[in-house]
């Protein structure tokens, strides 16, 4: 839940070529019955706040291509034409349940997000090339006071993917679920006891800027922390805040070779890097190269992007993601074959992806999205059934 669902984060546009990847691996749980046209999702609020929940079902049905939303019985809705500048969009808010209580919506097929806010309702608007989504690094965005959360979702004919996202920014906490066909329950993205404030102190106390990822309200409420791409883009971190480790990866693999062999089920196609002329080249079993990649910046790295973009395709774009995660986690010193999926050796570098170091050290299972492509050695918070009878999103304390 990657523009890119599933792998979230980036816009819903996005979502769905990503999404497309991750269906692709495969839907081993498929049962013989045919998804229906929606699945029930148990909204339930254990979050111990007071506040008036609002709940949103956006993204492209999948069976027309169209932008839009679904209400509470998930029919769907498409956008109106938007505007330039943007005009207000729809009012698509479901009321959500209170404190201590259970709501069940229907979910359609989708590429899409379940938004969630306390106290306001979302300010969503459209533009001519279809919806806004709120951007809280931007401090002028209608969004930016407001607690909210969302998680990204595909539900097709092989099945339900539905995660919890942190790629953008940490805040309001909650869980994802599905029910199997046989009765048992699969879920994720719950905090450990005290994991939400301890995200926060975590970025606090961590040197070189981190603790400005932190945004509050002018009550003094802390309502999230952007993610470090965000943290670039905006001036909280500083632009070479990975330079460091990015010039020793660059270094080693001058005299060595950085093995990637990045499909399970194929461990027979491996590439290999080497770095010459500042390039790090790739080359296949031949010895021909098939994808170079110049020195990545910070931006590249949290945002798995720019000089390390992975187009849906079958070579650069699998060696790409192998790179983000290695870079991410700080694995490409310690281990020249790739991907890591020891997890003992994660974020141990003093120059590495501070912000999912902390989420991940947080969760109850130690699963999240951090960063797009932490689906890499399967670290995603993710549930998936090929026959879901229901789905569920817990809200949890922020605490």
């Amino acid at each position: 839940m990657p523009h890119r669902l599933t792998r979230p984060a980036l816009p819903l546009a996005t979502a769905a070529a990503l999404v497309g990847g991750l269906l692709a691996l495969g839907t081993t749980d498929r049962a013989d019955a045919a998804v229906p046209d929606t699945v029930p999702l148990k909204i339930t609020n254990n979050s111990g706040r007071s506040d008036q929940v609002y709940v949103y079902d956006l993204g492209t049905q999948l069976s027309s291509g169209r932008q839009g939303w679904a209400d509470a019985n998930g029919t769907f809705h498409a956008w109106p034409a938007g505007g330039n500048p943007p005009t207000p969009a729809p009012d698509a808010a479901i009321p959500g349940p209170a404190a201590g209580q259970s709501r069940t919506i229907r979910i359609p097929k989708f590429s899409g997000r379940i938004y969630f806010s306390y106290g306001r309702k979302l300010d969503f608007r459209l533009t001519t090339g279809g919806l806004v989504q709120p951007a809280v690094q931007n401090p002028s965005d209608p969004n930016r006071d407001i607690l909210f959360n969302w998680s990204e979702y595909t539900l097709n004919d092989a099945g339900l993917w539905l995660n919890s996202t942190q790629v953008d920014m940490f805040s309001a906490p909650y869980a994802v679920g599905v029910q199997r066909a046989d009765g048992s329950t699969a879920g994720t993205g719950h905090l450990k006891s005290g994991g939400y404030t301890g995200v926060f102190n975590a970025l606090r106390g961590q040197s070189g800027g981190w603790g400005k990822l932190i945004q509050t309200r002018s009550d003094g409420t802390v309502l999230r922390a952007l993610s470090p791409l965000y943290g670039v883009e905006t001036g909280a971190l500083p632009a070479n805040v990975m330079d460091d480790y990015v010039n020793r990866v660059w270094q080693k693999y001058t005299t060595s070779t950085l093995t990637v062999t990045p499909f399970t089920d194929q461990p027979n196609t491996q590439y290999y890097g080497r770095v010459s002329g500042n390039v790090m080249n790739f080359t296949n079993s031949s010895g021909a190269v098939v994808t170079s990649f110049q020195k990545p910046d910070a931006d590249s790295v949290f945002g798995c992007h720019k000089l390390l973009d992975a187009p849906n395709d079958a070579v650069r774009g699998p060696i790409s993601r192998t790179l983000c995660a290695g870079f991410n986690r700080s694995t490409l010193l310690v281990e020249p074959h790739q991907p890591d999926t020891t997890t003992a050796n994660f974020y141990k570098d003093a120059v590495t992806n501070q912000y999912a170091r902390a989420v991940h050290a947080q969760m109850a299972d130690g699963k999240a999205y951090a960063f797009a492509f932490d689906d890499v050695g399967n670290q995603e918070s993710l549930v998936h059934d090929g026959n879901p009878q229901q789905a569920y999103l817990t809200l949890d304390p922020l605490s």
